[in-house]
Order: structure tokens, then C-alpha cells, then sequence
């Protein structure tokens, strides 16, 4: 299988950035009860991280991959109310990433899969005449500590990172 994306070039799929995503507020899924409709749908993932559910209430999808919460809605479902569930969870709209400091419109975007600092920069208007285009910050969401990082223009950018672009000294 990864050879074939290989050979139709959808590397962002191989370098295995898609398949370790974790979840996070804002992120908007989509839950398939396979031969339960009354089960699936289009789900946001609350400010706490939590999931509401038809039938089994709240489920944990923070900081949990899609894989991790298909495995939890199924032993929620399993016990008590289905046989053998069939469960599939995927990512409809990634949560935004935001973006300040020297570019023309700074502020929150939506993410776009396999996104470089330099096209978060493009969708934010591109540089002032005072930006350090070489060089740029990232603040990863993923992060407890929520360290700052330097970052060239094809440092990757996930969901919900915060990108600063510094201003030059002249």
C-alpha cells in the first residue's frame, strides 16, 4: 500500500504525519456506525476535548488519534449496546492554525494538510516590508510546554500551531 502512494506521490500520507495527528478542540470528525445511522454523523470536539455521542454519552477525543478514538467508541458501544461494532473516525475540518507578527493579515486560518510556514504565509497576505523571511517561530500545540521553536519558511505547520514571523533589524 505505501507503495503505491508512493508511485501516485501523496507523500504526506508516508511520511506518517496524517497517521500520528492527535485531536484537539475544534477539530470536526465524522463517526461511522457501520448499519447504524442513527449512530454516525459529523461531530466538534468540545474545549475539553470531549466528544458527545449518541447513546454513550461523552467519549475522550483530545490528544487521542483517530485510530485510538474509533477503538474507544467501539468498547463503549461493544458491551452493552452492539454485538460487533464496526466504528470509523475521520478528520472532516482541522482545527485553524494562527499566524502574527510581520505579515498583512494576521490571525486564525484554517489548516490545510502538508502546510509549510511559507504558505501559511501566502494565506495570510504574505510578508510586511519589515519581516525576517528567512526565519520564523512556532509554537506547537501538540506541546505541554508550549516552547518556542525557530523555523525556516518549509518547516511543516499542524493544526492549531501558533506561527510568528519576527520583524528584521536593519
Amino acid at each position: 500500500m505505501i507503495w503505491l502512494l508512493v508511485l501516485f506521490g501523496d507523500l504526506s500520507i508516508v511520511d506518517g504525519a496524517e497517521d500520528d495527528y492527535r485531536l484537539g478542540a475544534g477539530d470536526r470528525i465524522r463517526v461511522t456506525v457501520f448499519g447504524h445511522e442513527d449512530l454516525s454523523g459529523e461531530f466538534e470536539i468540545s474545549a475539553t476535548g470531549r466528544l458527545a455521542l449518541p447513546l454513550i454519552q461523552e467519549v475522550q477525543a483530545g490528544g487521542v488519534t483517530t485510530g485510538e478514538l474509533e477503538e474507544a467508541i467501539t468498547n463503549k458501544l461493544k458491551p452493552a449496546y452492539l454485538k460487533d461494532p464496526r466504528v470509523s473516525v475521520q478528520v472532516m475540518n482541522y482545527r485553524p492554525f494562527f499566524i502574527l507578527g510581520e505579515v498583512k493579515l494576521p490571525g486564525s486560518y484554517p489548516y490545510v494538510s502538508g502546510m509549510t510556514v511559507v504558505t501559511a504565509v501566502a494565506l495570510a497576505g504574505g510578508y510586511t516590508y519589515r519581516a525576517k523571511t528567512a526565519r520564523a517561530y512556532i509554537t506547537r500545540a501538540a506541546d505541554p510546554e508550549k516552547k518556542k521553536q525557530d523555523a525556516d519558511p518549509n518547516t511543516r505547520v499542524y493544526p492549531g500551531d501558533v506561527v510568528v514571523v519576527p520583524e528584521r533589524f536593519f
